[in-house]
């Protein structure tokens, strides 16, 4: 538990002379900008300093059994937690950049917060100053915590829409384009969670 204690410690390190200077701080990041199907989901969490959660990190850096249980407590602990999504149509529509924008808006869209620290994207016009962190989610202790919310929540989404949808496999690529997956998309066709804009070589 160490080795744990310390990366949450550099994690929060890096948000800390924002936090010093009385600034409510959120952190923003997104699931699902690449996949072939499914929503983009985005997170938006303000969490306190203390005490910290140990796992929290990059949502990439845990195994799937571990995020569940990290965001269970994050879910606990937060003073305040944003989802935002956007549907296949709205991306094909906007484009998946836009669709992303759009989402963290509405994660963000009532968070008491001053300050968004922001994985890799700029310019939403937030109620608060805004700043992006190129891989945030390995840098800001709030970031990984929007990772690892928004990753559980759009995996969860995926599960049940394997349900709707057998065939494609959702349940385990979570919608990416995986050789399973386009064999499906060949065979089987597109289903309306698929993204039009994305699937054009695969059809």
């Amino acid at each position: 538990m160490t080795d744990r204690m310390a990366r949450a410690r550099q994690l929060m390190d890096f948000e800390m002379p924002y936090r010093n200077q009385g600034l409510a701080v959120a952190g923003m990041d997104e699931v699902g900008r690449g996949p072939l199907a499914g929503d983009v989901v985005t997170a938006c969490v303000i969490l306190p300093p203390e005490p910290l959660i140990l796992w929290i990190d990059d949502s990439k850096k845990l195994s799937e059994s571990r995020r569940e249980k990290v965001y269970d407590e994050i879910m606990t602990r937060a003073l305040y937690v944003g989802i935002g999504r956007r549907s296949p149509e709205i991306i094909d529509r906007i484009n998946i950049l836009e669709a992303t924008k759009e989402a963290m808006r509405e994660a963000a869209a009532a968070v008491p917060a001053d300050l968004f620290l922001i994985d890799a994207v700029s310019g939403l016009g937030l109620h608060g100053r805004e700043i992006s962190v190129i891989k945030g989610d390995a840098a800001s202790y709030s970031i990984a915590a929007a990772s690892i919310v928004a990753k559980v929540t759009r995996d969860r989404e995926m599960r049940e829409l394997d349900r709707l949808y057998p065939g494609y496999g959702f349940a385990r690529n979570k919608g990416y384009g995986t050789r399973e997956h386009t064999d499906a998309l060949k065979r089987l066709g597109p289903t309306p969670i698929h993204r039009r804009s994305f699937i054009g070589n695969f059809i």
